[in-house]
Formats: C-alpha cells, structure tokens, sequence
C-alpha cells in the first residue's frame, strides 16, 4: 500500500476514472481552478483529483462505485489501494439570492470546508490570444452559464454567511481576473472583504496580481484579507513568456519586491504564491525559487499542472508522480526549516492544500540527500 502522500501524489498527477459517472456531479469543470477535478477525502484529508482531463480518461486508477455510506474502493490493476469517500454536495447549493441567482453561481466548496470565488470571471490576459495564460479556463464557466462575470460585495456576504452556518466553512479565497487598472484587482477584493468580514468572521484570502502601488498591501489587510496570494505559476523567464506572455509582462522582479512588502504587512507564511510544476521548469528551478520563497517567508504552493480541455495546453502531459516527488519530498522540508507550514497559514490555497500533496511531505524526516 503506497503511504498518503504518495497515493495523493500518484492520484493528482494520474488522475482516476471513475466507475460511476454519477459521483462526478459536483466535479469542477473549467472556470478558474480547480478545474475538471473531483473531491474525494482520503482518510482525514479531502483532495481534488483529476477526472475530466485526457490523462484521467487513461489513468490506471479506478474509484468504484460508492456504497451506501458513500465509501468506495480505489484499485490499480484489480488490486486495492485506498478507501475514499465522496463528500457530500453542499447545503448552501439549494439556496438563491433574491435576484435569482443560485449560490453556486457566486462561490462554490473546494475540499471539505473552503468556500472559493473568483470576483471578477473576467481578465484583460484572457481577453487576447496573445497575451492568455496557455492553461486558464477562467473564461469557460461563464461562457456555459456557470457562474456570473461579477460577484457584488453583497451577493458574497450573503454566500459566505450561508456557506458558515449550513455547512461550516471555515475560510475563503478571493480570487479574480486581472482588471485594467494599476491595483491588478486588489481594489475589488477590498470591497468585497469588508463587505463578508461585515456578515460572518470567516478567515480570508485574497490572490490578485502584485499591484503597481505596495500601498494596496497594507489597504487589502485593513479590508480584512487575512492572506495574500500572489502567483508565478512558471519559474524562468523563458517558459513564463511561452506558456503566460501577457502576465509574464509583470516581471519576476516585481514579484519579488511585493513578496517582500507583502510579508511586513501579512506576517511570515500568510504570503503564498501557486507554482504549477510540469509546463517546462526543472526541478532544480523550482527548488532554487522554492527555497529563495521560503528565506523570505513566502508559502511556495507546488502543484501538479493539470492540463484543462478547452485551454491551449489541453493535450499537454501532466508531470510524472516520480517528477512531483522529487520536488514535494525536498520542498516540505525546506517549508518545515523555514517554519512557514501551511498549517500555520490563516486562510488560502496552501492551507486548503488540496491541490497538491505538498502538506504531507512537511511532516516527513527526509536524510541530507534526498534534500539536497
């Protein structure tokens, strides 16, 4: 039997085909991430894997049908694996606002108790084909009715609220489109901060692009953003420009100096970025930038790219297990060194964790070698 973090690691990067097709009801298909996954909590710990995508169709893992506890077998050649379970679909979801508009239309439950929004499901990298990010899909869930291109501080409150009281969220990640202006969204995530911190004390992260002005740092936490978001997706310069040339044109520099203004107002660890692992970088890339992160207290969310139908790189190959490995193993360890582990952050991805089987591998003692 493979130990949790490899089966996590094995599962994201594979995928699973599911025996069923009706435990993918509540899967993510396309919008802003994640996307064309599944939830299934293995163990104490829910995880998003792979189910809609062209390496899932071949994956050599399947999750059979559920039983009537919601429990179901995940084997490999016949062989079992793992016990999972499906969680179950939220509460808030039966709910509208007043206008209409469904509650799953405005935020929807990543892993077991993250409530997740992208504010604006629109963006100025998207827009041209030029400049969109070669993996995004942020524009997909609008396009098929999903969800609306902007969610009110009002229409958030009222989910976020619900979302607490009906099925016990616990924190919430503001993302959004890049807009045109200079504060790269920071300004929108502000409003709609003061306006869920005014209806439910829910721990908030917001992720936007690093603003022009480091004064919106100090604005978004006085908003009530508890931690920020602020993501390369790519390492170097060369596969930035290929895979996301129009964010590429903010450069790494720029990254670097809000991280650093971002960690005054924020604290240690509570300033993560998302790294997709996979789209060209080396390992040693990754652990180069990893480890200049975390000297500077900033959370490196190393995650297995997962290529969305739809997007440019729909038929690029996800990374190896064995690849995602060779950069988890040493980059948990780096994070537990630094003491930036994602279960000291207040709220966001990296504390959800669910993308990615980083968090195991903080916990494990790994000999010098391995590390290096």
């Amino acid at each position: 039997m493979l130990d949790p973090a490899q089966l996590i690691n094995e599962l994201q990067t594979h995928g699973m085909r599911l025996v069923d097709p009706r435990a993918g009801q509540d899967s993510r298909r396309g919008g802003a991430g994640p996307s064309d996954h599944k939830a299934i909590t293995i163990g104490a710990r829910t995880v998003m894997i792979p189910v809609h995508t062209a390496p899932s169709f071949d994956s050599p893992y399947l999750v059979e049908a559920p039983d009537d506890t919601g429990a179901a077998r995940v084997t490999r050649d016949g062989a079992e694996v793992a016990m999972v379970r499906f969680p179950t679909r939220a509460k808030f979801y039966q709910l509208s606002t007043a206008d209409g508009i469904p509650y799953s239309h405005i935020a929807a439950l990543h892993s077991r108790d993250v409530l997740a929004t992208t504010v604006l499901q629109t963006c100025i990298r998207y827009e041209s084909r030029k400049k969109t990010c070669q993996f995004c899909a942020i524009g997909q869930s609008l396009a098929a009715g999903r969800t609306i291109a902007h969610k009110t501080p009002a229409q958030l409150a009222e989910v976020a609220k619900a979302a607490v009281e009906l099925d016990g969220v616990t924190h919430m990640v503001l993302t959004t489109g890049t807009p045109a202006g200079k504060d790269r969204g920071a300004k929108v995530l502000c409003d709609s901060a003061v306006a869920i911190k005014a209806a439910v004390n829910l721990p908030l992260q917001g992720q936007c692009e690093p603003p022009e002005d480091d004064a919106w740092h100090q604005r978004m936490f006085d908003a009530g953003i508890d931690t920020l978001g602020m993501h390369l997706e790519a390492v170097t310069p060369e596969v930035r420009q290929r895979i996301m040339p129009g964010k590429a044109s903010v450069p790494l520099e720029k990254y670097f100096s809000s991280f650093e203004a971002a960690v005054k107002v924020f604290g240690r660890g509570q300033v993560s970025t998302y790294i997709l692992a996979g789209l060209g970088d080396t390992r040693e890339a990754i652990l180069e930038m990893g480890e200049k992160l975390c000297a500077m207290g900033v959370y490196p969310f190393v995650v297995p790219f997962v290529p969305i139908s739809g997007t440019p790189l729909e038929s690029h190959p996800a990374p190896s297990a064995g690849f995602m490995a060779s950069i988890l193993r040493p980059l948990g360890q780096m994070i537990a060194e630094a003491g930036i582990r994602s279960a000291d952050m207040k709220a966001g991805c990296g504390k959800c964790g669910a993308c990615s089987a980083l968090s195991s591998y903080e916990m494990l003692k790994l000999p010098q070698e391995i590390r290096a």
